[in-house]
């Protein structure tokens, strides 16, 4: 059995790949049967749960004393040009609420306009190393698949630290297009406990484990809302209107772009009127009354413009 310090707890620090979580979870909610993104709440007790079973150690001396989120982020110009400034925010309530510290640096766009991260990757094994040392993991988690960090693992190895992976392969489609995502191999070499997430998900004596379904947000509310947003006590302002910026059908709610300008606004399918979901195509001219909520101004009563 391993030693453990003298408070009796094995020290847990979580580090997560931010872009390669967010690329993983989307992957569940939109490709997998499970249709649900993953729980940072889940992965922390399952994390948990493998370094009680791989230690030898009792679960309850096997705690998470720190957990960081790394990720390159859009301006809230273009995050709110992109209809995903709300979206972030929530995220981050989620890591706030489950103690995670966030990291992030500005994306760089390229001439062309495509946007990428530049750093972030070299910040997250400074930080990781670093914090090894100064508060003496006796575990490190790294939730990502990318080679780039096979120095970082040899460098806690050097501290005694040993290093878990979650990691995930799977298929997935862009534009019609088969894509994959593969784990280096060189990192699970390296790693002392790597784990192949995607192979413990689908793993047919594991599907209905209750560590396995704590895996996956249950209520859509812990990410993004599945029902119209709580109004204040307001009376709605005049009829107005606009077009639908997008609609998801799956999680119940859009965006509204009001006719001479301002910013974006939610809508619920509660909040509709006399309309199918398939009929609130981008483009669409809908009119509709604002109300605020306890997250700002939303569309209700929506309709299909005559």
């Amino acid at each position: 059995m391993t030693a453990k310090h003298d408070n009796g707890l094995l020290r847990i620090g979580v580090f997560y790949d931010g872009t390669y979580f967010s690329h993983v979870s989307n992957y569940y909610l939109y490709e997998h049967e499970r249709k649900a993104r993953l729980s940072i709440t889940g992965i922390h007790e399952f994390i948990r749960e493998e370094v009680s079973r791989q230690e030898g150690v009792d679960k309850r001396f096997c705690q998470i004393v720190d957990a960081h989120y790394f990720r390159g982020r859009l301006s809230a110009k273009q995050a709110q040009e992109n209809d995903s400034l709300y979206r972030e925010r929530q995220f981050d309530d989620v890591l706030i609420r489950e103690g995670v510290t966030m990291h992030f640096l500005p994306v760089v766009s390229d001439r062309g306009g495509e946007v990428s991260e530049k750093g972030i990757d070299v910040w997250f094994a400074l930080e990781a190393f670093e914090l090894a040392v100064h508060k003496r993991f006796d575990i490190s988690v790294l939730v990502s698949g990318d080679g780039d960090f096979v120095p970082l693992v040899r460098k806690l190895n050097t501290l005694g630290t040993r290093v878990m992976l979650l990691a995930w392969d799977f298929d997935w489609t862009r534009n019609s297009e088969p894509r994959s995502t593969r784990t280096s191999q060189s990192l699970i070499n390296e790693v002392t406990y790597p784990i192949m997430m995607s192979d413990e998900i689908d793993s047919r004596g594991r599907k209905k484990d209750q560590s396995i379904t704590r895996l996956f947000v249950q209520k859509s509310k812990d990410f993004l809302p599945d029902e119209a947003p709580a109004l204040a006590p307001a009376a709605a302002a005049g009829l107005r209107s606009g077009e639908v910026v997008n609609f998801n059908a799956d999680k119940g709610f859009g965006f509204v772009r009001p006719d001479g300008g301002g910013d974006n606004l939610f809508f619920h399918v509660k909040s509709t009127q006399g309309c199918e979901p398939d009929q609130l195509t981008p483009g669409t001219n809908v009119v509709f009354h604002t109300v605020k909520s306890e997250r700002g101004l939303n569309a209700v009563d929506v309709k299909l413009k005559n």
